[in-house]
């Protein structure tokens, strides 16, 4: 199994509760849980990538436990070896596109500016076309271009999973795409496991390799959702 995830968590806020169940297995390398807003999604994703820690349950990436309540194991977020690529791309602001995926690169790297030229680096740059805008920052960029670099900083670790959190949403139409078509070369060249959250059909027909819904807390395959 690529993914393995059999998780519970009660989420309060003020008098509101939500009760996440999340649970499915999965072999194929493309996963796409789709649900509407407030269905649980993120919460599921967050806890995969060790971002938040269910109350009880196991959760597996190819064979590798990340977290099992019963036996006392909770790998953090720096071990578990996954790239999370957040909606909004979370990118340094401060950094130039260069020093953004060399954060991703070397962990722990204070000051980025020290080996801006890193082979390794240079290599992300090509492979997303990023080299003409390697000086460059955040707010000089494209949408286009500023998912490139977030996922280049992903990958550039060579992580063993790709969670990708509405990797489209702050795209505009024009550009979703072909930014799906880029993001679709580049996963089945890597051939790395991905784990996909959306709202969007659009997504789904794209990478909905194995296609699982959402709602409200909890996880349904097609075939459950349609019966």
């Amino acid at each position: 199994m690529q993914f393995t995830v059999d998780l519970q968590k009660n989420l309060r806020a003020g008098d509101r509760t939500f009760q996440l169940q999340a649970r499915f297995a999965s072999a194929s390398q493309r996963v796409v849980v789709y649900g509407a807003s407030g269905a649980g999604k993120s919460q599921m994703m967050k806890a995969v990538a060790g971002l938040m820690t269910p109350d009880s349950g196991r959760i597996e990436l190819a064979g590798r436990c990340l977290f099992d309540s019963a036996a006392g194991v909770n790998l953090p977020p720096q071990q578990r070896k996954v790239a999370y690529l957040f909606q909004d791309y979370a990118l340094f602001p401060h950094l130039n596109v260069r020093q953004n995926i060399g954060f991703g690169l070397l962990h722990g790297w204070r000051n980025p500016l020290a080996r801006a030229d890193h082979a390794a680096i240079r290599h992300w740059l090509d492979a997303f076309e990023l080299t003409p805008v390697a000086d460059q920052y955040p707010h000089q960029l494209s949408g286009g271009q500023r998912q490139r670099v977030a996922l280049a900083r992903a990958l550039a670790p060579q992580p063993q999973a790709l969670l990708l959190d509405e990797p489209f949403a702050a795209l505009d139409p024009a550009l979703r795409e072909r930014m799906r078509a880029e993001l679709d070369t580049v996963q089945r060249r890597l051939a790395i496991p991905m784990l996909m959250i959306t709202h969007d059909p659009e997504d789904v027909r794209a990478f909905g390799d194995h296609v699982l819904r959402m709602e409200h807390g909890s996880i349904f395959s097609e075939e459950e959702n349609a019966a």
